[in-house]
């Protein structure tokens, strides 16, 4: 079959998602073609099925905002003509579930129709779809798309509850690929590189923006190395990472709190990670969380959106309400203080990861596909 995947390609959730979906599809012999402003962070190479189509934006001075939307819209008409594609999966409700509505109707006039899936990640319905500006045209863009999905039974009951839908909306979670996360034997781990041997290694992983309250990471792990020698990775960049760095500071803990950058290269780094950090104030899956379990490390993290469906309380972390840095801290050295207590939660986050393998998931987007287009996938 031929994919067309629209994505931002950028580190956040949803472009790294329909990115590690669009290079398993193409594994299973689908011709894929992600179409975006620029080669997505996670495709490292372009295979003999995977293919990739720049969206350019042309400058003009009558413009104050370039129109991308428009220049979207166009490249994906454009696209699907040219290479005969057959399903359009696009991801992140603005603008690209707009724009593909406005390449079926061009494409519509040509006698071509395409089937075009919407799925939904989080902030594009929780904050940036429902503000006044876009719940209109998001609403709009939704119910005209074929089939829509999101990637938890908590955004699904967000889009319910913020818009007028008229469509069925189907949860697919998200997935890990475990083959990238290989069992790494403490030799080949080097942890002394970053820490000492007597010290546990905490991390977390954003794009630094308000809603992951990265300063709350910063006062948590001030906390737990009151009690427990250890070292914080702060891995990803965004808005607030000098002001997580002036904490760290004035908090004294300035040379236990290493900023890494954003990096390609998660699982090398979640080998060293004996405990997951995630205070986010909302979450609509927690794909960092569950990258962090494949690598068997335990989540601290609060209990919003759909963090409760992948980090299980008591189980493989520990959930607390958003803001409340004393009981994510007390849960952290409650977890570190024990080694046997530490390596269960470690065996149980590995165990339940399982449940959103790539080996899960990959089949219920072939099934939809398959439905989409009466189509008997090879």
């Amino acid at each position: 079959m031929k994919i067309g995947i629209v994505c931002y390609p950028t580190f956040g959730g949803s472009g790294v998602v329909a990115t590690e979906l669009g290079i398993a599809l193409a594994g299973k012999g689908h011709e894929v073609h992600f179409i975006t402003y620029n080669q997505p962070v996670r495709l490292g190479y372009i295979s003999k099925n995977i293919f990739f189509h720049e969206v350019f934006v042309k400058e003009y001075p009558l413009f104050e905002f370039q129109p991308y939307e428009l220049a979207l819209s166009s490249r994906i008409a454009e696209v699907i003509e040219n290479n005969d594609i057959e399903i359009l999966h696009v991801h992140y409700a603005i603008p690209h579930a707009y724009a593909a509505y406005m390449a079926k109707q061009m494409l519509k006039e040509k006698g071509i129709d395409i089937k075009v899936i919407t799925t939904l990640h989080g902030t594009d319905i929780t904050l940036v779809g429902s503000h006044p500006n876009y719940k209109s045209s998001v609403e709009f863009s939704i119910n005209n798309s074929d089939y829509v999905t999101t990637v938890s039974k908590s955004l699904k009951n967000d889009t319910l509850r913020l818009f007028n839908i008229r469509k069925e909306i189907e949860v697919i979670y998200n997935f890990i690929d475990f083959k990238k996360y290989p069992q790494i034997e403490h030799a080949e781990c080097k942890r002394i590189n970053l820490a000492n041997e007597s010290e546990f290694i905490l991390t977390h992983i954003s794009n630094f923006r308000p809603v992951k309250r990265v300063l709350d990471v910063i006062r948590i792990f001030a906390k737990v190395q009151e009690k427990i020698p250890s070292k914080l990775l702060m891995v990803g960049d965004g808005p607030l990472r000098e002001q997580a760095r002036e904490l760290s500071n004035e908090l004294g803990i300035r040379e236990k709190v290493l900023f890494l950058g954003n990096s390609n290269e998660v699982n090398k780094l979640l080998c060293y990670t004996d405990l997951f950090l995630l205070p986010s104030e909302t979450e609509s899956f927690g794909l960092a969380a569950l990258e962090a379990m494949a690598a068997e490390t335990p989540v601290i993290s609060t209990n919003t959106g759909g963090l409760p469906e992948v980090n299980i309380e008591g189980v493989t972390g520990f959930l607390s309400d958003l803001g409340d840095v004393d009981d994510m801290a007390k849960n952290a050295v409650y977890l570190l203080e024990d080694p046997d207590r530490l390596e269960k939660f470690k065996f149980n986050a590995k165990k339940h990861a399982a449940n959103f393998s790539l080996e899960e998931i990959l089949p219920q987007y072939e099934d939809l596909y398959k439905r989409a287009k009466k189509f008997l996938i090879k």
